[in-house]
């Protein structure tokens, strides 16, 4: 299942966390970020998750973004291989931190592909090309997929968007909350349920949907009326990793 967890793993920001990779030029607070991110492990608790928590890298400003290294897919790890230069150390220090956790662990190696970019739907996994993720990548991921025993298909994200999750995210097994700039791709057209996002509060679209309830970013009214309507919600304030284009997915890893 892709919305049913038991397990998480999160790391602790660092103070370098100000020197963080921003489309918008900005720098968090260390503080806030601080506790912002025990807020949302606060919140990973009482949905029922086995929080693992790693310690902070203090070299390595956007490694408490978890989710961008590794893809997590029942007890099986791939670590993946980001496209900045400067993250590519994240991937290796979390593949020595987490692999006996799991039954297998498997490397991408050649090509480039982070997390961000890849949106599961059971045992489906849709991988976004981006400006961090390029089609060798995805195409190797695509691979050890299969061998694991799930499917997967290329999409294209649109050039004005970070991730393919930055503005799209799973609501439940068959419901993807989207904004009008991936829907008008034609990529998800007839063949997912969608819940488009509301205009002027597109970068509310990275939700997470873990077991019954729904995380949502604080900030977004509109997208608010819209989802608690259909789901449990509860409202968490990341507006610190938002400053480095992050969102609610990428701050855990979790199965």
């Amino acid at each position: 299942m892709s919305i049913n967890f038991k397990n998480a793993i999160v790391r602790l920001p660092s103070e370098s966390i100000i020197n963080a990779i921003s489309s918008k030029g900005l720098s968090p607070d260390f503080l806030k970020a601080k506790e912002q991110h025990q807020a949302y492990i606060d919140i990973l608790k009482k949905t029922g998750l086995d929080v693992k928590i790693l310690n902070p890298l203090k070299y390595l400003p956007d490694s408490l973004f978890v989710e961008d290294p590794a893809l997590i897919y029942n007890k099986i790890c791939i670590i993946l291989k980001p496209g900045v230069v400067t993250r590519l150390e994240e991937a290796s220090k979390l593949k020595i931190e987490i692999s006996e956790l799991f039954d297998q662990v498997f490397t991408i190696e050649n090509g480039n592909v982070e997390g961000g970019d890849i949106l599961r739907i059971k045992n489906h996994f849709i991988i976004g090309i981006s400006s961090r993720t390029d089609e060798v990548g995805a195409k190797n991921l695509s691979k050890i997929i299969k061998k694991i025993g799930g499917t997967s298909e290329i999409a294209v994200t649109p050039e004005n968007i970070l991730h393919f999750k930055s503005e799209c995210s799973l609501l439940d097994e068959e419901t993807i909350l989207a904004t009008e700039n991936l829907i008008e791709t034609g990529f998800f057209e007839k063949k997912y349920q969608i819940i488009k996002v509301p205009k002027g509060e597109e970068t509310g679209a990275n939700c997470l949907r873990i077991n019954e309830q729904l995380l949502i970013p604080k900030g977004y009214t509109r997208l608010l009326d819209i989802l608690s309507k259909d789901y449990k919600v509860r409202v968490l304030d990341v507006t610190e990793m938002e400053k480095v284009d992050a969102g609610l997915s990428c701050l855990s890893l979790r199965w």
